[in-house]
């Protein structure tokens, strides 16, 4: 087949568009403005094979497309104008980098003539992201010349290829085109053979490199199963409780690890540390000689202390090449993945005292929180997510905030089968773009819940701006203390002034206003029944919002007393 074309920046932007679809490419995000006009409508030319969705704002678009990525496992491109606008997809770059996420930015900008001069709506975009992109150039001006597109098909194939490899994160090519910029005729005349011209483009897996796992018959070991980012959730447990069962050891499994909703899979199941480690006595009788950690660190800084404290041999499993410890402790880290480990074969080892300890103190200190929020009926923030761990439809998508929400998952998320799916951005632990992640992991997606804080929700509203294109489900499980609550458990929070003013910022929204605003369905939560109601059956459209109203100053107090009273029993 051949095409022939009329205008400069129409066949540039084929090109990039063209090799973008055959490597695999599901899903682009645009923002609106002039000088992206020549790829706005070359991704458009590629619908339906390309989903191309319009999102206003830039940092909401940004984060949306995280959600996507998130979900699908694959890059998803980023487009918009130049001048400030792409400047707001920094926080979404950021996370992406940290949290090990694929996306493609594409920023556009005016050509060389005219930088440096005052020409309008024109920055410094080259390097605009620092250091967090996976890696990032500047294409050259649009070039009618068959060298020059066999660059920009080759770039664009590099381009794809650094975003998902050694590690997925972001890319960032800022992308020059001089006027016209509408699709009219300039005096081009130019035919491409296509299928000559993109004939050796596949859309082929990774590598992979093998390893085998150094391990010896140690008594005193424990499996860390930390955050797990872009993994198949059943392979991934499973592969998990192969080697906890071969081996004999308890699995720490980090609140926002699958590993949690997927109990019938694993004996050795510990769901409690945190509170555990609270207990000095515990926490030194529970010293291990040997840790396999799986993935990032958890959150629980009860954990890291103890770490840190003990410093145990520690083999880090998880196939990136970034420092995955934080604690700088005896660590070798295999770049490799737990899924890869699930067939070979380690020598059997029989059922320890020090296994036996943990599942027994485990069965206790799960006991005492059971016991203790089934006969709650005042509504604190710790027990949401209790409740929700035991209630949600199976498979259920959810979106944890960070502060407090993420905390209280990891103390309380209850063992389960429900295969439910977690998603978070705890690659740099920010509340940029909650709201706007959220939707993009509900969009085409299962019905889908997030679970946060009101400052969080506050942070991102715009993101309510994408409901016009959202396709799917989304419930939003708001926890309003009126403020920051995570500020109450820091030292600054004996200091008021500033304390309240310039920390725990309360803004006394009515959200009942908000979502109205924005046409958003909204309930409030005055008891633990209503919201077991509604979550037992998600609705399949639309957005809604559970607002669950508490005592901020209360939930500070009620953790201060019963975190360590969990685990204050004689063992």
């Amino acid at each position: 087949m051949q095409l022939t074309f009329n205008n400069l920046n129409q066949i540039w932007s084929y090109v990039f568009t063209e090799t973008l679809k055959r490597l695999g490419l599901n899903c682009a995000v645009i923002c609106p403005g002039s000088r992206s006009t020549p790829l706005t409508v070359a991704f458009v030319q590629q619908i339906p094979v390309i989903e191309v969705i319009p999102i206003l704002d830039e940092r909401s678009a940004a984060f949306f497309a995280l959600g996507q990525a998130k979900a699908t496992g694959k890059p998803v491109v980023l487009v918009c104008t130049s001048g400030t606008a792409g400047a707001n997809f920094y926080p979404a770059v950021i996370e992406a980098r940290e949290s090990r996420v694929p996306l493609l930015i594409l920023t556009t900008d005016r050509p060389a003539e005219l930088r440096n001069c005052h020409s309008g709506q024109t920055i410094d975009q080259v390097k605009l992201y620092g250091n967090y992109p996976n890696w990032q150039t500047e294409l050259a001006t649009p070039s009618l010349d068959m060298g020059m597109l066999s660059y920009l098909r080759q770039t664009v194939i590099h381009a794809w290829e650094c975003c998902q490899f050694p590690n997925s994160g972001a890319v960032h090519l800022n992308i020059p085109f001089r006027d016209p910029l509408a699709p009219i005729p300039d005096g081009t005349d130019f035919t491409l053979d296509v299928e000559d011209f993109f004939g050796g483009i596949v859309s082929t897996p990774l590598p992979i490199t093998n390893y085998q796992l150094p391990i010896t018959n140690y008594q005193k070991g424990i499996i860390i199963a930390g955050v797990a980012q872009g993994q198949n959730p059943d392979q991934y447990c499973r592969a998990i409780a192969n080697l906890c069962q071969t081996l004999q050891w308890p699995v720490l499994a980090e609140g926002l690890s699958p590993v949690r909703n997927y109990a019938n899979l694993n004996p050795y199941l510990i769901s409690t540390y945190d509170l555990i480690l609270r207990n000095q006595q515990l926490a030194k009788e529970l010293t291990p000689e040997i840790v396999i950690q799986i993935g990032e660190m958890p959150t629980s800084k009860e954990l890291r202390n103890w770490l840190i404290i003990t410093n145990p041999q520690r083999w880090l499993i998880d196939k990136c090449d970034q420092n995955l410890d934080p604690i700088h402790g005896k660590t070798t880290h295999l770049r490799i993945s737990i899924t890869e480990l699930e067939n070979l074969k380690f020598k059997n080892l029989e059922e320890n005292k020090y296994l036996q300890k943990w599942c027994k103190v485990e069965k206790q200190v799960r006991t005492n929180i059971d016991d203790y929020f089934t006969n709650l009926n005042e509504l604190i923030e710790s027990k949401v997510p209790w409740l929700i761990s035991q209630i949600l439809p199976p498979e259920t998508p959810i979106f944890i905030a960070n502060s407090m929400p993420v905390r209280d998952v990891e103390f309380f998320w209850k063992p389960n089968n429900l295969r439910i799916k977690p998603y978070f951005n705890r690659g740099a632990n920010g509340i940029d773009g909650t709201l706007s992640t959220a939707l993009g992991i509900a969009h085409h997606q299962q019905s889908s819940v997030m679970l946060t804080g009101d400052l969080s929700l506050l942070h991102d509203t715009n993101g309510f701006l994408i409901s016009n294109k959202f396709s799917g489900h989304l419930t939003i499980i708001l926890i309003n203390n009126n403020g920051g609550g995570i500020f109450e458990m820091l030292p600054i929070s004996q200091f008021n002034p500033p304390f309240e003013e310039f920390f725990a910022t309360p803004q006394n929204i009515d959200f009942s206003q908000l979502c109205a605003t924005y046409n958003v369905e909204y309930h409030l939560i005055s008891a633990w029944e209503e919201l077991q109601n509604y979550l037992k059956q998600l609705p399949k459209t639309g957005i809604r919002v559970l607002e669950v109203r508490t005592n901020r100053k209360r939930d500070v107090i009620w953790r201060k007393e019963n975190l360590v009273k969990f685990a204050n029993y004689d063992f």
